[in-house]
């Protein structure tokens, strides 16, 4: 353990709120929550978990509450409450394409989540798909249905990539779909050039994004990303809805992802005639508030600076990634060591040491959320040789410095406290 820590440990209450000159970047809901800890005291609630689900942003809490009083269901109703809903459920769709950079054919589908888009897009895609093995389950599992080839990661991106290009060429694919950004490292691949790879190769590219967005600015168009799924419950917007942005054929071609009401244009006892995408995919009273949330989430991160968000985050990640690099037996977890990019997920062990034991060491005495297990995504658990788990602290725009060091000096305190016999 180095001096720094040394010293930190002995002059600071790592329960309590440090101070620090990086605030945080946008408010958020709960960030003045109080945790309960061991000793019978609280402390300010330290989120780590926006990996998980981000607290809802300020704006799109506001945007929710003030759209309540209309709440109806949309669609074919003629009152004033069910006309107000449907225009902002259809306006939510225009504002989600705008964010994400689609192009003036494509459709937005609204879904539960991320998870619930890939199984829809997996349902219409008119062969196999192509799938690296470092997916979250989400991305891995749904393409079983129609014939998954699963790629085996290497030691490098360049190596990665090339393996990609292989399988493409062995035999043609309909879809190549990687992730936008890991949900246990945070790396990001490169995007753009992927799509281009899939296009010569005659295969069409799907990004789940659920953990990219939330971190990047993302312009389909400009990638060459045919498909994007995403979820807002990681977009700072709350009530359980998702979407996916993409290109119409196959979705107008392939049978609706749910049988039911809203999904036709007319039924008989013998016959359905089904309605175009979205529509088709949307069977059943939509989730309006979801969607609105999405929108106003959308709406309030086009609007921030993006380059000073990323700045802040990349700020925060260097921090906590130094400083738990500092603390004997703490190893940060990587993919790649020639990764481009990675947005603000920084996931670590500790030697000898069960992540579940950690993570309740950090809650039960200092107030702190972190994620602990395999992610839903165990082979690249298994492949990073931590098949019992780690422990994933990630950062959103409503972390701050004083978290970071909070968190350190908490690990820190873990690790000394072990090496001492404390049973704590």
């Amino acid at each position: 353990m180095t001096a720094v820590l040394d010293t930190t440990l002995a002059s600071v209450d790592v329960r309590a709120e440090s101070c620090s000159s990086t605030g945080p970047f946008a408010p958020v809901c709960g960030s003045d929550l109080r945790a309960p800890l061991r000793d019978g005291t609280t402390v300010t609630y330290a989120n780590f978990d926006y990996a998980a689900s981000a607290p809802a942003l300020s704006a799109v809490a506001e945007r929710v509450q003030s759209l309540l009083p209309f709440y109806a269901s949309v669609h074919r109703g003629a009152g004033y409450a069910s006309q107000v809903c449907t225009e902002r459920y259809e306006g939510a769709r225009d504002v989600v394409a705008d964010f994400v950079g689609a192009r003036a054919d494509d459709v937005v589908v609204f879904t539960r989540n991320t998870t619930d888009a890939l199984n829809l897009l997996a349902s219409c895609v008119p062969g196999e798909t192509v799938v690296l093995d470092i997916e979250h389950h989400a991305n891995l599992l749904s393409w079983k249905r129609n014939g998954a080839r699963v790629v085996e990661s290497a030691g490098t991106v360049e190596e990665t990539i090339q393996r990609i290009v292989a399988e493409l060429c062995t035999r043609p694919a309909a879809l190549l779909a990687v992730t936008g950004a890991s949900n246990v490292t945070g790396e990001v691949l490169p995007i753009a050039r992927l799509a281009r790879i899939a296009h010569e190769c005659g295969a069409r590219i799907l990004v789940d994004a659920a953990q990219l967005l939330p971190h990047r600015r993302v312009d389909i168009a400009e990638l060459g990303v045919d498909y994007l799924a995403f979820s807002g419950h990681k977009l700072y917007a709350p009530f359980g809805a998702g979407a996916l942005v993409g290109r119409a054929d196959w979705l107008d071609a392939a049978e609706p992802y749910l049988a039911g009401g809203g999904a036709t244009k007319n039924v008989e006892i013998d016959s359905v005639q089904w309605a175009a995408a979205p529509q088709r995919h949307e069977a059943g009273t939509p989730n309006v508030l979801g969607a609105v949330a999405i929108a106003a989430a959308c709406e309030a991160l086009a609007g921030f600076d993006a380059v000073a968000a990323q700045q802040h985050e990349r700020e925060l990640c260097d921090r906590l990634t130094a400083g738990l690099g500092a603390v004997d037996g703490v190893q940060v977890l990587r993919i790649w060591p020639d990764s481009p990019d990675s947005v603000g997920i920084v996931t670590f062990t500790v030697a000898g040491a069960e992540p579940r034991e950690v993570a309740t060491f950090l809650s039960d005495g200092y107030g702190i959320g972190v994620r602990d297990g395999r992610f839903c995504a165990h082979p690249l658990l298994s492949r990073l040789g931590h098949v019992e788990g780690a422990v994933r602290a990630s950062l959103g725009l409503g972390s701050s410095g004083a978290d970071v060091d909070r968190l350190i000096a908490a690990v820190a305190e873990f690790v000394r406290g072990r090496a001492a016999g404390d049973p704590r």
